[in-house]
């Protein structure tokens, strides 16, 4: 397990180099957006990877391991939110912001190697399209959770779901790596 918690922080260090980048592009636009919106973002993303996985033609030259990275990133500004709330101004310090990124970052590393542990790293034998498929259920029960206004009656909360979304598209942006590292020893 210390293989997969070594590649958790490499890909983590790639999905927040471009949310560094993008903050400093952007400034923290997202901000303005009611968590509703975040996880309709994530909505977009995963169901443009669903659509990908079924089809041979491709209109945007956009890969599924951007949208895996980008769910990643969307599911850390929704724990930001749900922490701070939305604002109606983006001019965030940008220190705090990443600070928060790097919080709730090692939040999902320390369950995900909770959840390896208890669950033998059953993931690693998964197809992506399944562990897709569960991001995408985890977004339907989220957007079903904020309808209800965030109750819930034996059901873990919204940043559980945003945690696992988290952790599932890390799980497959490892699971692209390695099958890249494999084409790449075949090649030599």
């Amino acid at each position: 397990m210390l293989k997969t918690s070594i590649q958790f922080e490499k890909i983590i260090s790639e999905c927040r180099d471009l949310f560094s980048k993008k903050l400093q592009d952007y400034g923290a636009a997202w901000r303005v957006l009611r968590p509703s919106s975040i996880t309709d973002q994530i909505y977009i993303k995963v169901n443009r990877i669903r659509t990908l996985q079924m089809t041979d033609v491709k209109m945007i030259d956009e890969s599924e391991e951007g949208e895996f990275i980008a769910v990643v990133n969307y599911s850390i500004i929704g724990l930001i939110q749900l922490e701070k709330g939305f604002s109606n101004d983006f001019n965030e310090n940008k220190d705090e912001i990443l600070s928060l990124y790097d919080q709730y970052a090692h939040e999902a590393q320390a369950l995900m190697e909770r959840k390896n542990h208890d669950y033998g790293e059953a993931w690693r034998d998964m197809r992506i399209s399944s562990i897709t498929d569960l991001i995408y259920q985890k977004v339907l029960r989220t957007k079903q959770i904020e309808d209800n206004q965030g109750v819930t009656i034996v059901s873990e909360g919204l940043d559980a779901n945003y945690f696992d979304m988290l952790n599932y598209a890390v799980f497959c942006l490892i699971k692209f790596s390695e099958k890249e590292n494999n084409i790449e020893h075949q090649i030599i």
